[in-house]
Parts: structure tokens; sequence; C-alpha cells
């Protein structure tokens, strides 16, 4: 599907969803955001991109039932007063649990951190430090079907990569890359999460929050984590 073409549809779909909970009884728009809240936490491993529409239902829907909430008290100006005091402290709560999400969908090993540059400059003489040159990353916006360098097609669907091997990996989006001899695949997850790392060789999946992919030695991944950190080996991201 063109993006442009699924960015409006998503976006056509969230304000019927916001229509909807505004024109249904409170209570029973309250009963379908509890229902996405245990589906978001049930899910948040299993199938990272359902839980995250889920999670953007969460936040879309809490409007429509502001507005249920206020019109079944009337409309009056005591009525916006209580559903202002409702948006406060439900979109606290919608924070505090994609915070807790967010820490246990990205709950991996973090690097250890970077000294400091005077740190590094009063330290003691060592051996001879090698100079590492990092390939550039050839990112590809993929519409449908990319071609796999090591055989095979790899198709994408809503956020969805099938392999010819039937590996499937899910809740990412359309930016992806392979190495420059195909061990390893590499798709941004959505919403900016960071990336999603495949080893192809040892079947090895890594999902780094935080960290994107910024280039290549020979076969290894180096990660950076925001626009002026400095680039990592993915051994020292995972503390091995």
């Amino acid at each position: 599907m063109n993006p442009l073409v699924a960015r409006w549809s998503t976006w056509l779909l969230l304000a019927v969803w916001i229509a909807l909970l505004a024109m249904l009884p409170w209570w029973l728009g309250l009963t379908l955001l509890v229902a996405l809240t245990i589906s978001a936490i049930a899910f948040a491993h299993s199938a990272v991109g359902y839980a995250n529409w889920c999670r953007r239902g969460l936040r879309w829907g809490l409007p429509g039932l502001l507005f249920a909430v206020q019109r079944s008290l009337g409309g009056d100006l005591l009525a916006w007063g209580m559903a202002l005091l409702g948006a406060l402290v439900g979109f606290s709560l919608l924070a505090l649990l994609e915070s807790l999400l967010d820490h246990q969908v990205n709950h991996t090993p973090q690097a250890k951190p970077s000294p400091e540059w005077s740190e590094l400059a009063m330290a003691p003489l060592g051996p001879r430090a090698s100079i590492i040159e990092l390939q550039r990353v050839s990112w590809r916006e993929i519409e449908s079907v990319l071609t796999d360098p090591l055989g095979g097609l790899v198709h994408y669907q809503a956020g969805q990569y099938r392999f010819a091997a039937g590996r499937l990996i899910d809740g990412l989006s359309p930016r992806c890359c392979f190495s420059p001899g195909g061990r390893w695949f590499v798709a941004s997850m959505r919403d900016g999460l960071g990336d999603v790392l495949w080893d192809r060789d040892g079947d090895r999946l890594h999902r780094l929050g935080g960290w994107q992919l910024c280039g290549w030695e020979g076969e290894l991944p180096w990660l950076v984590r925001g626009e002026d950190g400095v680039p990592v080996g993915l051994g020292e991201v995972l503390g091995e």
C-alpha cells in the first residue's frame, strides 16, 4: 500500500474511533478502553504490533470518552469541568501505563556509560588504538516487496516482515536495511521507539529501544543513542 494512503487511512480510522466513543454511552466506552488496556498489557511481548494499536486506541479514544461523559452530565459548565478533571486524571494514568509498558518492551541490558573526554585524556597510555571506519547504512522504504540479498523475497504488510524461510517479525515501520553481506536485517520500530536487529546466522532478535543503527564494521552493527551519542558496537549495547 502507498505510504501516503496508509497514513490517511490511519487518520480516518482514528477519527471514526473518536466519534464512536463520543456517541456511545460513557459506561460502554469505558468498558472498551479497559479492554484495550488489558490487551495492551497482555500482548506487550507476544504481539508488539497489536499492542501498539491498542495503545494508540487508548490515546485517541480517551477524548471521545470524556466528551460522552460531559454529554451524559448535561453538557453544562459543571459537566465540562468534570470532563476536564477526567482528562487530567485519564491522561496521567495513560502516561504512566505507557511508561511501564515501554520499560518492559525495551528491557534490554544497557550499554556501559561512556567515559568523559577528560577521563580519556588522563587515562594511562596503552596499546595503539585502531581506527574504526564505519560503512554507511543503506536504508530503504519498503512498500510491499523487497529482494533478500541471500535469496528470495521479503514481504511487508501492516507492520509485519515475512521472509521466504517463514520468519515473521512484526511491530515495525517500512524503514529497513540489510548488512553488507546480508547476515543482519534491521528495521525501525513504529513511533520511533528504536531499531530491531535480526542476526540471521544465529536466529537471534534484538529489540533495542532508544538505539538506532548508525553504521557497519564489516558485518557488525554499530548503534547510537540520540543525535549526539557516541557510536558503540552491538556487544557493548547488550552488555556482553
